[in-house]
Order: C-alpha cells, then sequence, then structure tokens
C-alpha cells in the first residue's frame, strides 16, 4: 500500500507540474525555457515538479501599500449619497 502511495504522489506531482507550467505565461517562467522544464519534470519526476514549483516561476509578492487604505466609493447602497437622494 506505502509503495501505491508514493506512485499516486509521484504522478498528482507530474501532472499539477506540467498543467501549471502550461498554464504559466512565459513572462512568469524563470531559469530555463518551457521545453527544458517539460523535459526537467518529465525526466525527473519528483525532484522536477518540486524544482519548477519551488523554483519555476515567478511569484508575486503582495504590494506593500499605504496601511490606511480604503475602498473607494461606496460599499453598500446605504453608503452611496446619489442612492440616498433618489430615496
Amino acid at each position: 500500500m506505502g509503495k501505491a502511495l508514493l506512485v499516486v504522489v509521484g504522478v498528482v506531482l507530474l501532472v499539477y507540474a506540467l498543467f501549471d507550467l502550461l498554464a504559466a505565461p512565459k513572462a512568469r517562467v524563470q531559469h530555463l525555457p518551457k521545453l527544458a522544464w517539460v523535459a526537467v519534470i518529465v525526466l525527473l519526476p519528483y525532484a522536477g515538479a518540486l524544482l519548477w514549483i519551488f523554483f519555476g516561476q515567478a511569484r508575486q509578492r503582495p504590494s506593500s501599500g499605504p496601511r490606511n487604505w480604503r475602498p473607494r466609493g461606496p460599499r453598500g447602497p446605504d453608503d452611496d449619497p446619489d442612492y440616498l437622494r433618489g430615496l
């Protein structure tokens, strides 16, 4: 049962990494071209998929905007002055 679990985990990692690679825009792929990443993922099933997941694409970092950021405009009809004027 343990060996079957390792095989299933390997297949899931392989499929996830390949679909993630194919869906990634070319500008976000790092270190190697897409075709080379496909070869790495397929030839090194566990290691290649993990390398792609952790090092293959540029991750977007959350922007550090101002701390007192507030949403623009009203949130609901009772916060909208134009809506309240029409009542």
